[in-house]
């Protein structure tokens, strides 16, 4: 297929669920286009992509404007996640794309560039919303201890909401992360539409009178098995790791949850026992907990690997969260044992005991944690089942096979609902996106 990929930002390693599409749909023969938002610091990471697309198109995307984009967009409706990359510029770039070349497909990134959507015209477009965002703004509002956080949940719930209640009004198909997202966005559009319907495999839209597909699926992330694989070195004794984009909210709730609840527990029976948080752009509350000499902030680090190689084991102690984690993937995908928030194992099918262990209270962290420290054949078990899960259900080739069954079903229904329109003499636009 020939695909237009349309992303606010320049996929990566970090950004690892567009990176890990694009490589994998390249590797399986397709010809891909990113048009996407960057900056000076996006340099390396595009320069990979170019190993793997056909062509890329990039507007620069500073901060300036996507504040701007922001406060443009509060006396309205569209959610401010949606409205910080909808700029003139890069709008532009992928109506030029529809309007001069011929795309099979066009595969939309997340909220953040769901809106540079409705630009398309002559394209069938897929939505990956990733997660649900309202979703994860009502557990920020329950969860989340930074008011900074709160307060713009709290400001663009409503508003999210209602937005992606639309979704399968103007994208032939979204997909999603996790059978819970997947979940929260038909329970959105079933209850939040302007004329709500039930909930049938394929259903009526009232504003088009075009039957429209349910049109959610869900496509789990993979891991690279082969850059995060088993490493041969030996594992530092009484040493726990939590890694992940240290600037997103989620991770900091939980960065700080392990070293005030979790660890006062732990260090009254090993006081040895070290912390590290690995991750890029960690905020002055998570720096601060550096001032305790057990626990190590590292930053940004060009390879997350030996930390999480070398550690006795790896904890993801989210206090809220929405879709998979691609830090428990990528732990258990090295062999390191992993005790997890139970939320955050939820869209997985690993078993409890056997492929990783699972905590709700910062007792049953400690406890768990005492076992994998103590017990080191077991650690190890728990750490090569772990390995085994992950090779078997959330390789990237397994996902884009699934992405290509999707990407079918929407160039189908696109062309079905053309072929109304034309009868209709209804040439003008296509009807899901006008």
């Amino acid at each position: 297929m020939n695909i237009l990929f349309i992303s606010a930002y320049v996929p990566s390693p970090i950004r690892v669920r567009p990176y890990g599409f694009i490589r994998a749909l390249a590797r399986r023969g397709h010809h891909i286009t990113l048009v996407c938002g960057a900056n000076a610091d996006d340099r390396p990471a595009l320069n990979a992509l170019r190993e793997v697309c056909a062509r890329i198109v990039t507007v620069h995307m500073g901060k300036a404007e996507m504040l701007w984009n922001a406060l443009r967009a509060l006396p309205g409706d569209l959610p401010l996640q949606a409205a910080l990359s909808f700029g003139q510029r890069i709008l532009e770039a992928v109506r030029t794309e529809d309007r001069i070349n011929r795309y099979d497909i066009a595969h939309i990134e997340h909220m953040r560039a769901s809106a540079l959507g409705y630009a398309l015209l002559r394209t069938p477009a897929v939505l990956d919303s990733v997660d649900s965002i309202s979703l994860l703004f009502e557990r920020a509002l329950r969860g989340s201890p930074s008011l900074k956080s709160r307060t713009l949940a709290l400001i663009d719930l409503a508003r999210t909401r209602a937005y992606e209640a639309r979704y399968t009004r103007h994208f032939e198909q979204v997909i999603v992360s996790s059978p819970e997202d997947a979940w929260a966005l038909r329970t959105l559009r079933r209850h939040l539409r302007p004329h709500p319907q039930p909930e049938p495999e394929r259903w009526c839209d009232s504003a088009t009178n075009h039957n429209v597909h349910d049109a959610i699926t869900v496509v789990p992330n993979g891991v690279d098995l082969d850059y995060f694989a088993p490493q041969p070195i030996a594992r530092e004794s009484a040493t726990i790791v939590f890694s992940g984009k240290m600037s997103y909210h989620a991770n900091e709730a939980a960065a700080l949850h392990l070293v005030r609840d979790i660890m006062p527990l732990v260090w009254e029976r090993r006081p040895e026992t070290r912390v590290v948080i690995a991750g890029s752009a960690p905020p002055p509350s998570v720096r601060a907990l550096a001032t305790d000499r057990r626990v190590t902030v590292t930053g940004y680090l060009d390879d997350l690997r030996p930390a999480i190689a070398g550690a006795t084991l790896a904890v993801a102690p989210l206090r809220y969260g929405v879709g998979i984690q691609n830090k428990v993937l990528e732990a258990m995908a090295m062999a390191t044992p992993v005790v997890a928030a139970r939320h955050a194992a939820r869209a997985l099918h690993a078993v409890e005991g056997r492929d990783l262990l699972l905590a709700e209270h910062p007792r049953e962290y400690a406890d768990a944690i005492f076992r994998l420290m103590e017990d080191p054949q077991r650690a190890a078990a728990i750490g090569a089942s772990g390995r085994r899960y992950v090779e078997q259900h959330h390789t990237w080739d397994a996902a884009a096979g699934r992405l290509e069954t999707v990407y079918s079903t929407a160039i189908e229904q696109f062309n079905d609902v053309t072929r109304l329109s034309q009868t209709a003499d209804e040439r003008v636009a296509h009807p899901i996106r006008r």
